[in-house]
């Protein structure tokens, strides 16, 4: 064989596709020191290093192992007496001495260069779009977890919104009521500033009657005085509407009695065929009772059994017809708040 043909075999050598006959006479060429042809040899074996990492793996077919086995077997069997009748072609050792020898250039080291630097290439290219892949697939979820946050977000800021919404109206409603038991709180004590004044007139007044000898009759402001100082009387406050705004009232239940104790004050003089009426309001109205405030009166005692107050959710007073009416039909004048 010439030296063509041996260089020729060297990438069948690398990858170890020669017959034996073949192999024994490249063996034999490299041992003889040829430097271009080892220099050949180690970049075709650095090819076939990282051959395999660009092939698919793929299922063998069935039977194959044995096939393998069967031809290993009968292989080995020959290969054994020939290796009994003839001496190896290398002594052990020698190969690896003579295998990688200093490296000098040769016309064939450009051209496997451009080989290797392709299949480098194609490797590195391979891992840069598997990476790539995975990179543009792992954005994509990102971004979805992004979106799906940025809504969970969104959501929780109406909701808070709405809570705050909330919050307001009822700190507005609790400021409202705030004011609002304020000023039933002055009215009840001007309530009663003028019953103590009326007590203490009607004591003066008595004790008038006595002196004169005189049997001091009971009033209704006398038993009013002593409800109020009763700690179980159930007390409202009754304010006035738009069309009696100086207008005033309370309203006092004894449980004991079972009677509604109503005080008002300065509430105009009833019109001829008037008279004033007193609801119970809770799922409809319900008469208490009526009474006539004359033209000299800044003050009104009227008391009426009510068996059904505590039911009551709300209290007002309403100007009707004499003999009043079974459901209100004229303006309201007192009003309490539930």
């Amino acid at each position: 064989m010439t030296h063509e043909d041996l260089e020729d075999t060297i990438p069948l050598y690398a990858v170890g596709a020669l017959e034996r006959g073949e192999r024994q006479a490249i063996e034999a060429h490299l041992l003889s020191g040829c430097v271009p042809c080892h220099s050949a040899l180690k970049d075709y074996q650095s090819v076939a290093f990282v051959l395999p990492f660009g092939l698919n793996m793929t299922a063998p077919p069935h039977g194959l192992k044995a096939t393998i086995m069967a031809a290993r077997t009968s292989a080995a069997l020959q290969e054994t007496e020939a290796q009994q009748s003839e001496k190896p072609s290398l002594e052990p050792g020698e190969w690896m001495n003579h295998l990688f020898p200093p490296e000098i250039p040769s016309k064939h080291t450009p051209s496997f260069r451009w080989v290797l630097g392709l299949a480098v290439a194609i490797v590195i290219a391979g891992g840069g779009y598997t990476t790539w892949t995975a990179y543009n697939t792992q954005v994509a979820a990102d971004s979805a977890r992004l979106a799906q946050v940025q809504d969970q977000a969104a959501a929780a800021r109406s909701e808070l919104a709405t809570l705050q919404r909330q919050i307001d109206e009822r700190d507005e409603s609790l400021a409202q009521s705030r004011e609002e038991l304020e000023r039933r709180a002055m009215d009840i004590v001007e309530l009663k500033d003028q019953l103590i004044q009326r007590e203490a007139e009607l004591e003066v007044a008595i004790a008038q009657l006595t002196e004169q000898g005189k049997k001091p009759v009971r009033v209704p402001q006398d038993e009013l005085a002593a409800l109020l100082r009763t700690p179980n009387a159930k007390a409202i406050a009754l304010s006035g509407t738009e069309m009696t705004k100086q207008a005033s009232g309370m309203l006092l239940y004894d449980s004991r009695t079972q009677k509604a104790w109503l005080y008002t004050l300065n509430l105009p003089e009833c019109p001829n065929g008037m008279t004033y009426q007193l609801w119970a309001m809770s799922e409809k109205p319900v008469s208490i009772g009526t009474f006539h405030v004359g033209a000299a009166e800044t003050s009104h005692v009227f008391v009426k059994p009510f068996r059904d107050f505590m039911s009551a959710k709300t209290f007002s007073v309403s100007l009707e017809p004499d003999g009043g009416r079974p459901q209100p039909t004229g303006p309201v004048y007192l009003l309490s708040h539930s």
